[in-house]
């Protein structure tokens, strides 16, 4: 259809929104780890390895956000979600819906995209490369 034909051209934008809200949410879970904010009803207990996800996902997050080393973070990011995912979630349950890793999932892939597309519009990499 020349509609869905037409919306090509704004692939660029859409990829570029589709990476800052992805890494807006990535720093939610990044800062309520390292800040506890938003506030979590159960805070997470700052361990060696929640202190590094809490990292990699706040300071991951906003170069994300800024669009600035956009595919090696994604890349570092996409592993990080991985084993969050086999460590932390798939214990639990082998379905993702009952076992909390359906954002795990959604954010590894996510991540994995980005490292092949890159960071699409409105990123500081776009500046980098001129």
């Amino acid at each position: 259809m020349k509609l869905f034909e037409n919306l090509a051209q704004y692939s660029p934008q859409a990829l570029g929104v589709l990476r800052i809200m992805t890494a807006l949410q990535f720093i939610e879970h990044g800062s309520q780890k390292l800040f506890n904010f938003p506030a979590a009803a159960e805070p997470h207990a700052l361990t060696g390895l929640t202190t590094a996800a809490g990292i990699l996902e706040f300071a991951g997050g906003i170069l994300l956000a800024l669009g600035l080393f956009t595919r090696p973070v994604a890349f570092l990011l996409a592993g990080e979600m991985a084993i969050a995912y086999f460590m932390a979630h798939m214990p639990r349950d082998f379905f993702p819906v009952n076992n909390g890793g359906d954002a795990a999932i959604s954010f590894c892939f996510i991540f994995l995209y980005l490292i092949f597309a890159g960071a699409g519009a409105f990123a500081l990499d776009n500046r980098r490369s001129a």
